[in-house]
C-alpha cells in the first residue's frame, strides 16, 4: 500500500491506517528534499502502483495526481473514531477522519475528505475529489459538486446545492445554493 503527497494530509492518514492495523510499504513525493515521513520511506513517483490512496489535501492536485497515474485499486482510509451509517456509500480513494459522522443514506463521492469531526447529513451526496474541512456540518440533502472545498466550521442549510471547483470560506453559513466555480465565505 502505498501514500501518493508526503505532506500534513498525509501524516493524518498514516495515522488512521496505522489505527486500522493496515501497512504502509512507502510514500511517493515529487520533492527530491522528502526522503522519510514519520518513519516511513519516500520514493519518487513511478507513475504505476498496486493499492494506493492520494494524500494530498489540495482538491486540484489530487485530481491531477489521480489523473496522471495508474493505480490498481485505491483504497479508502477510514478512522475507527468516525461513525458512518451502514445506509451511506464512501468511494474509492477517500478519506474519512477522527470523529467524523457520516448519516444515513449519504453518498461521498471518489478521493474525498471527510476531516476531523465534520459531520455529513442524511442524504447528502458529494461528488469526487470534494474536502469537507474540520468541524463542518452538511445538514441533510446538501448535493456539492466535483472539487469543492467545505471550509472549517462551515454550516451548510439542508436541501442547499454547491456548484462543482466552489471554495466555501472558514465559518460560513450558506443557506442559498452557489454556482460553479464560485468563492464563497
Amino acid at each position: 500500500m502505498v501514500l501518493y503527497g508526503a505532506s500534513g494530509h498525509c501524516k493524518v492518514i498514516i495515522d488512521i491506517l496505522e489505527a486500522n492495523g493496515i501497512g504502509i510499504d512507502y510514500i511517493v513525493d515529487d520533492n527530491p528534499e522528502v526522503i522519510e515521513l514519520l518513519g516511513y520511506p519516500v520514493r519518487r513517483n513511478s507513475g504505476e502502483y498496486d493499492e494506493a490512496i492520494i494524500s494530498i489535501g489540495a482538491c486540484d492536485l489530487r485530481k491531477k495526481v489521480v489523473d496522471n497515474i495508474s493505480v490498481g485499486n485505491y483504497l479508502k482510509a477510514i478512522h475507527p473514531s468516525a461513525i458512518i451509517s451502514p445506509r451511506s456509500t464512501i468511494g474509492d480513494g477517500s478519506v474519512v477522519m477522527q470523529g467524523a459522522i457520516i448519516q444515513s443514506s449519504a453518498t461521498i463521492g471518489n478521493h474525498c475528505i471527510i476531516n476531523t469531526g465534520a459531520s455529513v447529513g442524511h442524504d447528502v451526496k458529494l461528488d469526487d475529489f470534494v474536502h469537507v474541512a474540520p468541524h463542518a456540518t452538511l445538514a441533510g440533502g446538501v448535493a456539492v459538486g466535483e472539487g469543492s472545498w467545505i471550509g472549517a466550521g462551515t454550516v451548510v442549510k439542508q436541501g442547499i446545492h454547491i456548484g462543482r471547483w466552489c471554495m466555501i470560506g472558514v465559518g460560513s453559513v450558506v443557506v442559498d445554493d452557489i454556482p460553479d466555480g464560485v468563492v464563497a465565505f
